[in-house]
């Protein structure tokens, strides 16, 4: 996995380091093109360092498992769904736009607006849920120092989390390429303190008599949701961080370096959760504060480095999911400058932090239940993308007909392939057929999740198999109106190097 490019000391061209990036959703022209695969360990890495993981492994050890499925379950949740992540970050590579217009060649341009919401309120919802959770960290440390808290202390946490996301997020790829990096190592160094003082905490009679249970109804909807929890929670922004890499760096290098930078820390910190966790995960239910009851019984002295730890582990996601769904929203026809885009996304995430911070009681009910629903939208979507990246896309996108909306030379009669369209759309309502939630108004889902399928949690992973089948299928038999898809790249060079 080594790299194909050195790694740059600055920014090039529109995307300078510490200035505010110009590009926004155009493709990247070879000429500003710059970087090497490594930069893509520390941008994933960073962002899934987080303590958040630690309770991961406690929403596993709630299914009733014995150590080694639950390690398991961490594991094909955590490589498996990051796995995804790499492979989708070739896209970036091959077309130099960002994920969701890329998603354009398989959907067509204005059939892709059914996903592109799909990944917006992913990514939005994703920030807002990372910058909560961080407020609530501080709120908690506060507590335990004995300072004053109240709703005027939450409001000044928040206000001064959530500007910080914003500003990284402003300012656009170089400066979050450089910010991860020393993210990572900082994070790192203080995530081992913070396992060394809790490994006493162990209770190993317990975690030794944990009893194995039902691969169907426990392990199966784990590892759903971890992989809805870690890889596909990213899947939508994949291509946005690798778009600038040359295309002659080594593909293999880019699966290799998103997929093992991503799923290394959260895998550790999910077997570690499991591990401290095993004798009271019940605690966790109800909490609406889980990062901040993890800090419950440490030590004064490393209450400030956990605070670090915690809320910069948090907010160094938080920082890709804004950069995202800016490019998202741009995606979705909105006619604004990249930086004004990830402002109004701001705005909207001050909003859904109003209603976490204030009026909610709880936390892991409602998020398992996000984390379902968008899980089985975007794996639906990630497996369209990947086949169709596979049969048609191996030598690159037809940059121009990315942006054409009366459907360019390779893709569909009025903007729509209804092949992706409908293999989407059916994976989605199959999955949500299969999934199952404790949240209220979303009780009508898992209207196929009787019997033996009862609380087995299938959604997320038939809602793979079924839209990547069907895509495949359709895109054997040519559809009446269409245009085939085409393998070549036209007028722009390809020299990648496989």
């Amino acid at each position: 996995m080594a790299t194909a490019t050195r790694e740059p000391d600055t920014g090039v061209g529109n995307d300078p380091l510490w200035g505010i990036e110009q590009n926004g959703i155009n493709p990247i022209p070879d000429s500003e093109r710059h970087g090497g695969p490594l930069e893509l360990f520390w941008i994933w890495f960073a962002a899934n360092i987080s303590v958040l993981a630690i309770v991961y492994g406690a929403i596993i050890v709630s299914y009733g498992m014995s150590l080694w499925q639950g390690i398991l379950a961490a594991f094909v949740g955590t490589w498996l769904s990051f796995l995804l992540v790499g492979f989708v970050s070739l896209a970036g590579k091959r077309g130099g736009a960002p994920t969701l217009v890329l998603s354009r060649a398989p959907f067509g341009v204005f059939g892709n607006l059914f996903p592109n919401l799909a990944s917006y309120f992913s990514l939005v919802g994703w920030e807002t849920v990372l910058v909560a959770l961080s407020t609530l960290a501080v709120e908690a440390l506060f507590k335990r120092l004995g300072w004053p808290v109240g709703h005027g202390t939450t409001a000044v946490s928040f206000v001064l989390i959530a500007a910080l996301v914003i500003a990284i997020g402003l300012l656009g790829h170089a400066t979050i390429v450089r910010i991860q990096t020393w993210f990572t190592w900082a994070f790192t160094a203080l995530t081992v303190v913070f396992v060394i003082i809790e490994i006493p905490k162990i209770n190993w009679n317990t975690v030794t008599a944990m009893h194995t249970g039902s691969w169907t109804n426990a392990w199966l909807p784990a590892t759903s949701i971890m992989m809805a929890a870690l890889g596909l929670g990213w899947v939508n922004a994949a291509s946005d961080y690798s778009r600038y890499l040359p295309r002659n760096v080594s593909s293999r290098a880019v699966v290799g370096w998103t997929t093992v930078g991503a799923s290394f820390a959260p895998f550790l910190l999910i077997v570690f959760g499991i591990l401290l966790w095993a004798k009271n995960a019940s605690t966790l239910a109800n909490s609406s504060n889980p990062i901040g009851d993890l800090a419950a019984n440490l030590p004064t002295w490393f209450l400030v480095p956990y605070l670090i730890v915690a809320v910069g582990g948090l907010v160094a996601g938080a920082v890709l999911d804004i950069y995202s769904s800016g490019l998202n929203l741009l995606t979705l026809g909105v006619r604004l400058p990249r930086y004004q885009s990830v402002a109004i996304d701001g705005t909207i995430m001050i909003i859904g932090n109003y209603y976490i911070l204030f009026i909610a009681s709880s936390f892991i009910g409602p998020f398992q239940a996000f984390l379902s629903v968008l899980g089985v939208l975007l794996t639906a979507w990630v497996a369209v993308f990947l086949v169709d990246m596979v049969l048609f896309r191996r030598q690159g996108y037809r940059d121009a007909d990315l942006y054409n909306s009366r459907g360019g030379s390779y893709y569909y009669q009025g903007g729509f392939n209804l092949r992706a369209i409908v293999a989407w759309f059916v994976a989605v309502i199959v999955g949500f057929g299969l999934i199952q939630t404790s949240v209220s108004w979303l009780t009508w889902l898992g209207w196929w999740a009787r019997g033996p399928f009862a609380g087995s949690s299938l959604g997320i992973l038939v809602a793979f198999v079924v839209a990547a089948g069907l895509y495949w299928l359709f895109s054997l038999v040519p559809m009446p109106g269409t245009v085939q898809p085409s393998t070549s790249r036209g007028t722009s060079p390809s020299a990648s190097s496989e």
